[in-house]
């Protein structure tokens, strides 16, 4: 007969076992969990304590900063070198002198004769009145720099070094057409910066400013991005108060300070990438650059030459944007849209556009088949050719026909 007593130390025993097992493996996951914690608050009192020997597990995340950071540093020490303030001096009258006959000439014109440095008796001294900045192009001393900084050709300009030595400059070059100009300082072996590619700039790219900020503190670093591209603004002289319409131009939050102007704007690569020219006086933080890609023809010319030597088109323009497009309702949203300024003709008389027949409203579409856009504007096509050339413009016309025209360019600008 089957017996179905079970002895009931067994179930204890059995149960017993269960227990125990159910207890450690309890106690077990309560020790790995409190680990955990104690692991947590030990590293956070480490990391708070010592930074230096902190570490990270998973993705770094301050990684670009730190990154970022040491770029920006080398492009600073690498530039450095290269960037010049360029210092502004007039012939002043002087307060004390009784030459009124002269103090009033002086006053009138505007400019002052240029007599022997601290002569009393003539009723001027030598005085300096600006800054400006600028940077090498060539290691036997040509430098870039905004037309604006040395746009009195009565004024002497002396560039200063970053190592504080200081040379007379000469204007070798002013482009007509752009907010750029050449000058020339007696000097060899001196470093020099790299010219970029403008037309690879991506909104929100770093960038590097250097310059001589208010005209008092040389060689001032300041950062940010590139906010814009394609703007097109009217930059005023501080001095003349002459207006000048600025095409395709290079938008920064980089702060651009008076006396910045003709400074690098550089990439974290060192290149210059711009040519740093105004800042918008109605809003903070709000700079804008020349495309670099605009000066390149300068540049080659000046260096090649000893002289800037380029050929003129002779029209006022805005770029064709989308917006652009729509506000003056446009069949293409690219293009140079010919129209004038209160202060300048759409079309300059006497020059290869009048010739040719360009008219207000017409737009350039291409400049010898390419296509006329941001990456290529119209003064940089231009820029490209020879003086004396001939070119073939695709131009759609006000009056809403496609055509060819041809264009000869003779006009030389040194």
């Amino acid at each position: 007969m089957e017996n179905n007593n079970i002895d009931d130390s067994y179930i204890t025993h059995t149960e017993f076992k269960k227990t125990l097992s159910f207890v450690v493996i309890l106690v077990l996951v309560f020790a790995i969990a409190l680990g955990g914690v104690f692991g947590f608050i030990l590293s956070s009192l480490v990391g708070t304590s010592s930074g230096a020997n902190q570490s990270v597990s998973g993705p770094i995340q301050n990684l670009p900063v730190v990154n970022e950071q040491s770029a920006v540093i080398n492009v600073v020490k690498k530039s450095n070198p290269a960037v010049v303030s360029i210092v502004i001096s007039q012939y002043v009258p002087n307060t004390s002198s009784n030459s009124s006959l002269n103090n009033y000439l002086c006053s009138f014109f505007g400019t002052c004769s240029n007599p022997s440095s601290g002569n009393n008796g003539t009723g001027y001294s030598k005085q300096e009145v600006g800054a400006g900045s600028g940077f090498i192009i060539s290691s036997d001393g040509y430098i870039l720099t905004n037309k604006h900084v040395v746009a009195n050709p009565q004024d002497s300009y002396t560039v200063i070094m970053n190592n504080g030595k200081t040379y007379n400059a000469k204007i070798v070059g002013v482009d007509p057409t752009n907010d750029i100009a050449v000058v020339k300082i007696n000097a060899t072996n001196l470093p020099t910066l790299t010219l970029g590619n403008s037309s690879n700039l991506q909104l929100g790219e770093s960038v590097v400013a250097i310059g001589n900020a208010l005209g008092q503190y040389q060689n001032t670093v300041d950062t940010g991005v590139v906010s814009g591209l394609d703007r097109n603004v009217q930059a005023q002289d501080p001095v003349t108060h002459a207006i000048e319409q600025l095409t395709g131009v290079i938008q920064t939050d980089a702060e651009i300070n008076p006396g910045n102007s003709g400074g690098p704007l550089l990439n974290l690569k060192g290149q210059v990438i711009g040519i740093n020219t105004a800042v918008a006086s109605s809003a903070h933080g709000i700079g804008f650059a020349i495309p670099i890609n605009q000066a390149k023809a300068d540049v080659n010319s000046v260096i090649s030459q000893g002289k800037l030597v380029k050929p003129e088109l002779g029209v006022s323009y805005v770029n064709v944007t989308a917006g652009i497009q729509r506000q003056y309702h446009l069949k293409y949203d690219y293009g140079a849209l010919i129209m004038g300024s209160s202060n300048q003709s759409a079309v300059i008389p006497n020059t290869p556009a009048s010739r040719a027949g360009l008219k207000k409203g017409d737009v350039i579409l291409e400049v010898n088949g390419t296509k006329v856009d941001s990456a290529n504007p119209l003064s940089y096509l231009i820029g490209e050719q020879k003086v004396n050339s001939t070119i073939t413009l695709q131009v759609y016309t006000k009056s809403g026909s496609l055509k060819n025209i041809s264009v000869l360019l003779n006009k030389t600008f040194k």
